[in-house]
């Protein structure tokens, strides 16, 4: 018998050739199937664009393209990424950091098919029986109607006259669990007359049709003060249902303010919306619990259906930690299978270290990492194997404690026969590698480039940046700065905060820490009194659309474009892709968007401009020999050098630069879309910004996400100066680095969830180090060696 190896087992290698997606240099590397495989690298080296945008969108490309035309309509047409070779690639499942929906009918029970599975069980076992799993279901409206219906069976035709389906949408908030009422006085002045400009409501300004729809509706006399209406007046401008009628010779429909505001404003997810408006809804709109369901979401019928005397709604609202305690002591063989799968589903949560979370927490609520694991809790049942699992620094966001079951989770995917692929700066992660490719050596135009491929052993003994800073350990400070003040917080309740007393100490570099889901940004974002001057900086999306940039973010546009304005004596305009400047192909967007209709859109670089944005005749004017598109091309390192100095010297411009270089983002083309960037550098970029604010409290929420090793430095230095400078710094964060240089350590937990909430530890690093009473404790103490 030969023992030949099988020529189908030979491919065991994904092998890729001459990768140049982004600013990846013709990067050429071959991954080990069926192991683990840890890319690090200075944020900016190049990871993403090597492993999502090369290695996984070229998988997607190639699944969607095995579906028929008709499907494949439906589904993102993505170009291939631009590599000579790629072979050996299997399916590729990614799980990114992207923050889930943002709809407050998105909870954590249905992003996670948990939710589906008590809805079944509750329509098998609750009593009283009140209808099918929609019934349980406050994604589903309960609907009755009547009319012709002709049901065919057979040859037979019977004709039904009504029509009934059972939902569990609570009829008030409709799912939301929560009801908004519009406080009026934010609509409209009304000491004023409609052509005095009463309306303060952004998008209708005097003049504007959103304005002459009410001021020559008729319905009221547009010169009479608000306040003098008729109550028939008053209705018709605020309640008035829509009515078609010719308005300005124009047939338009005509409704009252509150209706109109509610579906153009109100009906979409708040953080998707514009600064000027979310502020505007912020101001106008309260937001309280709904009273008919209680902020359960459920109707009352899915409500008094119970198991065991608890409802489904008691159900979501359980941690999930005692949820799953609650499934397992119920004993009904009827429901046996079931049961079995939602507990296991339930135990996927503990694993992962999501014990602490309820089923009804709202998606959009989660953090960057949270979500992430949520995400991870479909595939760890999976029964695929022979698959590229894809992570995106999946320790982002857990306390040195729980990185070891995340370790535990990556081994178990790569030894059911899956090749792991993750990015990570976490040594702790990159110790379990069994490949590690490290892309460098710099960021930017000054990375893309594979400087290390091998074992963990191998990177320590290289000379890499990585292989230096991998064994780096911070030691405690000597000293501790001493507190200026103290910012009181008493009885903080917010989430699992079991009426916590605390005093932040001011003037000094504070570290807020504790295990995942211990109540951390509960203290922080949902205490602290809202007159303490706070600057707040997190990990939210940064709201723009494909246009914005850093340059427009950071205000940076403006002093660039009076200087071009200046030196060629023209106006600022032109120098906006948005503005007069634009190309007129593309309106200054640098791509065109077509729209295929039933298909995906595409997106092409303009020719006209060449993807530069700017109309031709605009190019020719010069700065310092650059045109407007080679400086919006430049980093932020360049720029700073750019307009340090020479004939285009801008301090106003320079200022800004610095502030970006400061917070380690030089690398950042400040052309840039805001879409590409990772959640750490949004969080950077909008620190950059605030910097110059005159608020006294800084609060950051994990700053060292998506840093490497040896960027941690550079943001150790900037939150001193920013201390030094007078400034409180208070930091969320998990980083040990972080922890052993700061003054005063707040340490919550023990566990998380409701075994979280308390302060366990209050102190400078090195009396917490010396206690070790603490899980922050003991891996502090690990840490530094002592």
């Amino acid at each position: 018998m030969s023992t030949a190896p099988h020529v189908a087992d030979s491919h065991d290698l994904i092998r890729v050739h001459g990768a140049r997606v982004n600013n990846l240099k013709d990067v050429s590397v071959e991954l080990p199937k069926r192991r683990l495989t840890v890319f690090t690298g200075v944020s900016g080296s190049g990871k993403s664009s090597l492993v999502f945008g090369t290695i996984a969108a070229e998988s997607q490309r190639l699944i969607n393209e095995t579906y028929s035309a008709f499907v494949q309509g439906f589904m993102p047409t993505t170009a291939r990424p631009e590599v000579d070779v790629l072979e050996g690639l299997t399916t590729a499942i990614t799980v990114d950091q992207q923050r889930m929906g943002g709809d407050p009918r998105s909870t954590v029970g249905t992003a996670t098919d948990a939710n589906a599975l008590l809805r079944i069980l509750f329509s098998r076992l609750g009593t009283p029986h009140i209808g099918p799993p929609s019934a349980y279901a406050f994604n589903v409206a309960s609907v009755s109607a009547s009319g012709a219906i002709t049901v065919e069976r057979g040859a037979k035709k019977a004709v039904k006259a009504t029509f009934n389906r059972t939902g569990g949408m609570c009829p008030r908030c409709e799912g939301r669990g929560s009801v908004t009422d519009l406080d009026l006085t934010q609509l409209y002045d009304d000491s004023k007359s409609l052509n005095e400009g009463a309306l303060t409501i952004p998008g209708y300004k005097a003049g504007g049709w959103g304005y002459r729809l009410y001021s020559e509706s008729g319905f009221y006399d547009p010169d009479k003060p608000i306040r003098d209406y008729t109550k028939r007046e008053l209705h018709d401008f605020l309640h008035r249902e829509p009515t078609r009628m010719k308005i300005a010779g124009i047939n338009m429909t005509y409704e009252g303010l509150v209706p109109r505001i509610q579906k153009s404003m109100l009906a979409k997810d708040k953080e998707s919306m514009q600064p000027h408006i979310r502020e505007f809804v912020e101001r106008a709109v309260t937001f309280s619990t709904c009273p008919e369901c209680d902020g359960t979401r459920l109707s009352e019928g899915a409500r008094a259906s119970k198991i065991d005397g608890v409802s489904i709604a008691d159900a979501c609202a359980m941690q999930i930690t005692d949820l799953a305690a609650w499934i397992r002591g119920l004993d009904e063989p009827s429901v046996l299978p079931l049961l079995t799968t939602l507990g296991q589903t339930l135990d996927s949560f503990v694993e992962i270290g999501l014990g602490y979370l309820s089923l009804d927490r709202p998606a959009g609520t989660l953090s960057g990492g949270e979500a992430q694991r949520t995400k991870m809790i479909r595939h760890l049942g999976s029964s695929l194997t022979d698959t590229t699992y894809v992570f995106d620094e999946p320790t982002t966001g857990l306390h040195p404690h729980d990185i070891q079951r995340m370790n535990d989770l990556l081994l178990r995917l790569r030894d059911k026969g899956n090749t792991v692929l993750v990015v990570e700066h976490k040594p702790e992660v990159i110790a379990i590698a069994d490949h590690v490719v490290d892309l460098g050596p710099g960021a930017g135009s000054a990375g893309g480039t594979v400087c290390f491929e091998g074992t963990v052993e191998e990177l320590r003994a290289g000379d890499t940046v990585t292989g230096r800073h991998f064994d780096d350990r911070a030691s405690l400070k000597d000293s501790v700065r001493k507190p200026s003040g103290a910012l009181e917080i008493r009885g903080a309740s917010t989430n699992n905060l079991q009426d916590v007393d605390v005093d932040i100490p001011l003037g000094v570099l504070t570290v807020v820490t504790g295990v995942a889901g211990s109540g951390k940004s509960s203290l922080l974002h949902g205490s602290i009194p809202a007159d303490a001057g706070v600057v707040s900086v997190d990990q939210s999306p940064i709201r723009g659309s494909r246009r914005s940039n850093p340059a427009t973010y950071t205000g940076l546009l403006d002093p660039i474009r009076k200087a071009f304005a200046k030196a060629n004596d023209v106006k600022p305009a032109l120098f906006s892709a948005n503005s007069e400047g634009a190309c007129p192909a593309c309106n200054g967007a640098g791509v065109i968007y077509t729209d295929l209709g039933m298909m995906a859109g595409v997106a092409t670089t303009c020719e006209d401009c060449e993807g530069k944005r700017f109309d031709a005749s605009v190019l020719e004017y010069r700065l310092g020999g650059r045109d407007i598109s080679e400086v919006l091309a430049m980093s932020v390192t360049e720029a700073e050098e750019f307009f340090g100095s020479g004939e285009a010297h801008t301090p106003a411009a320079h200022r800004v630069l610095e502030r970006l270089a400061d917070v380690g983002l030089g690398y950042l083309t400040i052309g840039q879309p805001l879409t590409t960037l990772s959640g750490g550098e949004r969080q950077r970029l909008k620190l950059a910004t605030h910097m110059g604010d005159k608020g006294g409290v800084y609060v950051l929420d994990e700053p060292t996400t998506g840093l490497h090793l040896a960027d941690v430095e550079q943001l150790l230095g900037l939150l001193d100066r920013l201390v030094d400078s007078g400034k409180s710094v208070i930091v969320v964060e998990h980083h040990q680095a972080v922890m052993a240089h700061a003054d005063w350590i707040i340490d919550l937990g023990p566990g998380a969830g409701h075994d979280g909430g308390r302060i366990v530890f209050e102190g400078t690093p090195a009396d917490l180090v010396a206690d070790r009473s603490t899980l922050t404790g003991e891996h502090l103490a690990a840490y530094v060696g002592a």
